[in-house]
C-alpha cells in the first residue's frame, strides 16, 4: 500500500499543504515548530480516522479556523481518495473514502494499516499496563474487525455494569441485580473472547519480535511477552476462573462501584532473558524494545493481512545510539513506504539515501523538495 500525496487544510500549523511522497523513503526535515509531526498525524487521521495524541479533534483546528480538513490518495490493487473534515461548530468529524461518507471507524480501521513509532513509545514497556493493552488492542483491532467490535461491546458492557454497581449501593431492588447478572454474563461472554485473541496474538507476535531483535541488535538477549490475565490456566479453566474471580470480587465491586474483574485489567510483560524488562532493564534497553515492537507489529500486520503496512518514525533517531540507529536505518530497506521525520541530516551520515527516496523539507510554511 502507497499514500500517493497529502494535502492538509488548517491542521494545526499547516494552512495549505500539500505533499506529493516517494513509495520508498520519505525524509520530513525542518526545525522545531515546523509542522513535521503533524504531517504524521494527518497521515495517521486518513488511515484510523484518529489523531495521534490529540484527546479531541478540536485541538488539532488551526487557532481561528472554523475546522480542518485531510485529503489523502491511497494506491494498491486500485486508488482510494479519501477525505476527512472536522467541523468546530458541529463538533462533528466526516469521513469520507472515494466521496462515499463512512459513517463507523469500524469500517475503517485495518482498511490502510499504520505502524507509528514515536518518542512517547517509552511508556509501553515503563507505563501503566493500560498502556500495553492500548499498544496490543491497536495491533489486533487493525487485524481483525471481530475483535475491534468485541472490545468496543465489552467497553460499553463495562460502563453499563459500572452504572448498575453506582445504583446499587443505595438501591437494593431485586430487580436490579437480575439486570446486573445479565450484564455480568454478557461482560464474561464478551471478556473470554478478548482473553483468547490475546492469548493467540502473544504466542504468534513473539516470533516477530525475537526476528526484530535479532536483526536490530544481533546479541545474545533474548526477548519475550508474557500475557498476565489467568496465565495459569488454559481452555475451559479460564472460563471457570473468570467465573470464580467475579463472586469472589463480587461485594467489593458493589463496594467500590467498579468492574474489578475481567480483560480490563490485563497486563503484558515484556522481558529479556527472561527477567522483566520494566523491572531491570536499561534506557537502552527500554528504547531498543520499543523499537522492536514497532517493526514486529509491521511484519505481523504484513503477514496477517497480506498488505503492506505505511510505516511513520518520528524523530526516533535523535533518541537512539549510533550503533542502534545504524542498525535501524539499515533494516529500514526491508519495509515498505517510510515516513521518517527529523531536524536535520547532520548527525544521520550512516543512513544510506537512494535515488527514489524523497527529501521534504519544511520552512516557514513553504515545502521545498531537496
Amino acid at each position: 500500500m502507497i499514500l500517493s500525496s497529502i494535502n492538509l487544510k488548517n491542521f494545526r500549523s499547516h494552512k495549505d499543504t500539500y505533499l506529493n511522497f516517494s513509495d520508498k523513503l520519505n525524509f520530513i526535515v525542518g526545525g522545531n515548530g515546523q509542522g513535521k509531526t503533524t504531517v504524521l498525524e494527518g497521515i495517521y487521521y486518513l488511515c484510523t480516522t484518529k489523531g495521534i495524541s490529540a484527546k479531541t479533534d478540536f485541538e488539532a483546528v488551526s487557532f481561528n479556523e472554523t475546522g480542518f480538513e485531510l485529503n489523502g490518495v491511497f494506491n494498491d490493487l486500485s486508488e482510494n481518495k479519501v477525505r476527512v473534515v472536522y467541523s468546530v461548530a458541529d463538533n462533528k468529524k466526516y469521513y469520507f473514502k472515494d466521496s462515499k461518507p463512512i459513517f463507523r471507524s469500524t469500517d475503517i480501521i485495518g482498511t490502510f494499516p499504520v505502524v507509528i513509532l514515536t518518542p512517547s513509545d517509552h511508556s509501553i514497556t515503563q507505563g501503566s499496563p493500560q498502556e500495553r493493552r492500548k499498544f496490543v488492542d491497536t495491533i489486533i483491532s487493525q487485524a481483525s474487525e471481530n475483535y475491534l467490535r468485541t472490545l468496543l461491546d465489552y467497553n460499553k458492557t463495562l460502563k453499563q455494569r459500572s452504572s448498575l454497581l453506582y445504583q446499587l449501593k443505595d438501591n437494593k431492588k431485586p430487580t436490579l441485580f437480575d439486570e446486573l447478572e445479565a450484564w455480568t454474563d454478557k461482560l464474561i461472554e464478551a471478556g473470554l473472547s478478548i482473553i483468547n485473541y490475546r492469548l493467540n496474538f502473544t504466542i504468534n507476535f513473539i516470533k516477530f519480535v525475537t526476528a526484530s531483535y535479532k536483526i536490530i541488535m544481533g546479541t545474545d538477549e533474548i526477548p519475550g511477552i508474557r500475557y498476565s490475565f489467568l496465565e495459569d490456566y488454559e481452555g475451559s479453566e479460564i472460563k471457570a476462573e473468570f467465573l470464580r474471580l467475579i463472586i469472589l470480587k463480587r461485594d467489593e465491586e458493589l463496594k467500590r462501584s467498579a468492574n474489578l474483574v475481567g480483560p480490563h485489567r490485563d497486563d503484558f510483560i515484556f522481558e529479556l532473558n527472561k527477567l522483566s524488562l520494566k523491572t531491570y532493564g536499561s534506557q537502552g534497553q527500554h528504547k531498543t524494545f520499543q523499537v522492536v515492537l514497532r517493526f514486529a507489529q509491521f511484519f505481523y500486520l504484513k503477514e496477517i493481512m497480506g498488505i503492506v503496512p505505511l510505516f511513520l518514525l518520528d524523530d526516533i533517531f535523535g533518541e537512539l545510539d549510533a550503533i542502534r540507529s545504524q542498525r535501524l536505518s539499515e533494516y529500514l530497506r526491508e519495509l515498505g513506504q517510510i515516513f521518517i521525520t527529523m531536524t536535520d541530516f547532520t548527525n544521520l551520515s550512516f543512513i544510506k539515501r537512494y535515488e527514489k527516496d524523497r527529501h521534504i523539507n519544511l520552512r516557514s510554511g513553504q515545502v521545498v523538495y531537496g
